[in-house]
């Protein structure tokens, strides 16, 4: 009974983390953990909180494997799912 205002505590301070720019080091490690490869996974400098996930049919275990990484960092993947077609 003891722990439960502990556990409390600790909810309510968990919304209040800040989000931090991960190195370019530290996406491609996890980019190559999750089947990734370089530059496919990016945070932008103007907005922290976005991981950036941009690869055309990536599939459901890759994205899983992302997003739960994401969520304990306590940030929200964008999925770009983006095709480069030719150019008219």
């Amino acid at each position: 009974m003891r722990l439960l205002p502990l556990a409390i505590a600790l909810t309510i301070l968990s919304g209040c983390v800040t989000a931090r720019m991960h190195s370019e080091a530290e996406l491609n490690n996890v980019g190559r953990q999750c089947g990734l490869a370089l530059g496919e996974l990016f945070q932008d400098e103007s907005e922290k909180r976005l991981l950036f996930l941009m690869r055309n049919g990536a599939t459901a275990e890759e994205r899983a494997c992302v997003l739960q990484w994401a969520r304990e960092r306590h940030l929200r993947l964008v999925y770009v799912n983006a095709a480069m077609g030719p150019a008219s």
